[in-house]
């Protein structure tokens, strides 16, 4: 399963507005099942991740983007050690917590496995 970027202002609120919410203890979630609107139907089936991380979280960029960094390879992991054969393809917006910046990057692991593990 490949894991691209979920991309535009509009596609982003869309999944933002009416997504499900998974909430886990570094980061939220938000997804819709389905290809992204600008993208053809007929691509084979992927998860299109994309990350919001506010200003509110920490003031330095540094870290907001080491933030993001580790929740995107955590997924990327995960999904890569399942090798399922997903049958459709999911928007996720990824919404780091402050707590994904100092914890143990095997608990961020656990989080994306839970959150796979909860859409199957």
């Amino acid at each position: 399963m490949k894991l691209l970027r979920l991309s535009g202002r509009k596609v982003c609120e869309r999944v933002k507005t009416k997504g499900k919410v998974w909430k886990g203890k570094h980061f939220n979630v938000r997804w819709l099942p389905g290809p992204p609107r600008n993208v053809s139907p007929a691509v084979s089936p992927a998860i299109y991740v994309g990350l919001i991380t506010s200003a509110k979280l920490h003031k330095s960029a540094v870290k907001r983007n080491r933030m993001r960094r580790r929740c995107r390879e955590a997924l990327r992991i995960t999904v890569a050690s399942i090798n399922t054969s997903l049958k459709t393809s999911y928007q996720l917006l990824l919404l780091p917590r402050s707590s994904s910046l100092s914890a143990d990057f095997r608990e961020i692991l656990a989080d994306a496995r839970n959150f796979l593990s909860s859409i199957k």
